[in-house]
């Protein structure tokens, strides 16, 4: 997932995907706790796949409050 993508989002597929990638950390987690996982560097890329969506959303809505001003 790259950055430039989610820039061209708006700040709802913004917010639906972050859902989508929240449920899939909490099956992930919930997989390592009953040893199924197979993939773990997929948490990792999960989590931060998650951080950069809420970072998108941050920058948009600095944005649109500063125009707002």
């Amino acid at each position: 997932m790259n950055a430039t993508d989610l820039r061209e989002k708006t700040p709802d597929q913004l917010r639906d995907q972050l859902v989508q990638l929240k449920k899939e950390a909490f099956n992930l987690r919930f997989q390592q706790a009953t040893g199924q996982l197979e993939n773990t560097a997929r948490m990792r890329t999960v989590k931060r796949d998650a951080a950069r969506v809420l970072t998108i959303l941050n920058e948009k809505a600095t944005a649109a409050a500063g125009e707002a001003n």
